[in-house]
């Protein structure tokens, strides 16, 4: 174990015995003749005593030894051994959170009993559930993003900073080729643009960079936004000086949880790079302000940036909640193979709070009466390159109404395959103030669940499967009363 980690562990061991035996750090450096502070830092997981002080700690505290330097934990503090052992602490950035890893240690050794416990559970979970190691480290930027409202300022300034450095005009698209020749000229770069198209069995891949050689190879297979998207993203890592990065898009393993966050970190500043935040503001407050959602208008905003749908709805919730204090959103990207029966949440992100339309249902049916699924069925049966719609989604389970755009493309790299993008935003008294739109008659409303499983919309025509989890709860409910009545009638 970490030298640092045996240190914690000695710490926490002698807080909880001289806790056990009700002295205080004063009583303790009368008792050893060791100084306060010098415990202190003891307990605080700073210094390691020295045998003879080991010695003097064990004699006047009754406590053998073996037991002081051994690195087993009595069962109160083993969840934090756990903890510590897992590596978990060391792999996450905490400070990112502004949380203090001792500060966080030494929260956990205080609690009561019942936290331990809940320590215990969330690594037994993470077993039982096979909840990789890749899950835990998206969720962390997932959250990290939500902590930030999913706008990073220290990033947009970054991205001014840059267009002014290589003279780039933020009012116009940028293309492939202005990125390029800076990688080229500025960094060295060689992009070999077939090579990857060689392999089978690299299909999925859409870059590899090498970076002995500063070789960027591409496969053949990408258009114009995204070979724009992996030239900044390339950018972006120099520009903010990142060594530790995945080197292949879409990555298909990281080592640590910092690449996965300066993977983000590329990517923000990528879309930033491309869908300025000056022009997207202007855009939107034009549609925004009209009584009547104008779609055309839309579309030609995603269309004036060389960006994907994807790229576009991504940085909208960047935007939306710095620009237009339109916090309460959430996006969702989902998979569709034409013919099939079956969509897959692939990617999501809520700002503000847990809003209905989530991931955790991931073998249950979604709502098939979702925008974002009838765009799919939509594209897969026609031949448009980019599918898009509206509607308002009202959840009768929670009583929230949701805007939702939705945007559906053909997968490049997978025949027969489509994805649809998502942006949700709650409907409450700001967002009707900022949207004149929203109450237009004309936009499609529609009573929505979140699965089929657990819907109690009746008679649906476009149920997939019964409401099975409904049903059991209500029989649960319905054997509940029946037991309340039984208690009342038996008890006179």
């Amino acid at each position: 174990m970490e030298e640092n980690y045996i240190k914690l562990i000695f710490g926490l061991k002698l807080k909880q015995i001289r806790n056990d035996k009700k002295l205080s750090l004063f009583g303790l450096s009368k008792l050893t003749g060791m100084s306060k502070s010098y415990l202190n830092e003891i307990e605080n997981g700073k210094k390691y005593p020295k045998p003879d002080k080991i010695a003097i700690l064990s004699e006047k505290l009754e406590v053998p030894y073996d037991q002081f330097v051994s690195l087993k934990l009595d069962k109160n503090l083993a969840p934090i051994g756990e903890l510590l052992q897992s590596n978990i602490l060391k792999e996450i950035p905490l400070e990112l959170f502004g949380i203090k890893e001792s500060n966080l240690i030494d929260i956990v050794a205080n609690a009561p009993a019942k936290v331990n416990a809940f320590i215990s559970t969330i690594i037994k979970i993470s077993q039982n559930y096979n909840v990789s190691r890749e899950s835990f480290f998206l969720a962390s930027v997932r959250s990290y993003q939500e902590a930030n409202q999913n706008y990073f300022d220290d990033l947009e300034k970054k991205v001014a900073q840059f267009a002014k450095a290589y003279h780039i005009d933020l009012l116009r698209p940028i293309t492939s080729a202005i990125l390029e020749e800076i990688l080229q000229e500025e960094f060295g770069y060689t992009i070999l643009n077939e090579e990857l198209s060689k392999y089978e069995d690299l299909e999925n891949l859409r870059s590899v960079f090498i970076p002995k050689t500063k070789t960027l190879l591409l496969t053949d297979g990408i258009d114009e936004a995204q070979r724009t998207f992996i030239y900044a993203k390339e950018l972006a890592f120099h520009f903010l000086e990142i060594n530790e990065r995945l080197y292949t898009f879409p990555w298909i393993k990281f080592d640590t949880f910092d690449q996965v966050l300066n993977n983000f970190y590329a990517s923000y500043f990528a879309g930033a790079l491309m869908i300025p935040a000056t022009s997207l503001k202007e855009q939107l407050t034009a549609i925004f302000e009209k009584d009547h959602f104008d779609k055309e208008a839309f579309l030609n905003s995603i269309a004036s940036f060389n960006a994907s749908p994807e790229s576009y709805y991504q940085r909208l919730t960047n935007i939306l909640p710095q620009a237009f204090n339109i916090q309460n959103l959430f996006f969702l990207r989902f998979t569709h193979k034409a013919g099939s029966d079956r969509f897959y949440l692939k990617k999501e992100l809520h700002l503000s709070h847990q809003q209905s339309p989530r991931a955790n249902e991931s073998n249950e049916h979604y709502c098939r009466r979702w925008v974002s699924l009838n765009i799919l069925k939509e594209i897969s049966h026609s031949k448009k390159d980019h599918a898009f719609d509206l509607q308002i989604s009202n959840y009768e389970s929670d009583g929230n109404s949701y805007l939702v755009l939705s945007s559906a493309t053909k997968d490049p790299f997978r025949e027969q395959y489509y994805r649809s993008i998502s942006i949700g935003l709650l409907i409450n008294r700001q967002l009707k103030r900022k949207l004149n739109f929203l109450s237009d008659p004309k936009l499609e409303r529609r009573e929505v669940g979140v699965t089929c499983e657990r819907c109690a919309i009746t008679n649906c025509e476009l149920r997939a499967v019964p409401a099975r989890f409904l049903e059991k709860n209500n029989k649960n409910k319905q054997i509940e009363t029946i037991v309340e009545e039984l208690q009342t009638q038996f008890s006179k």
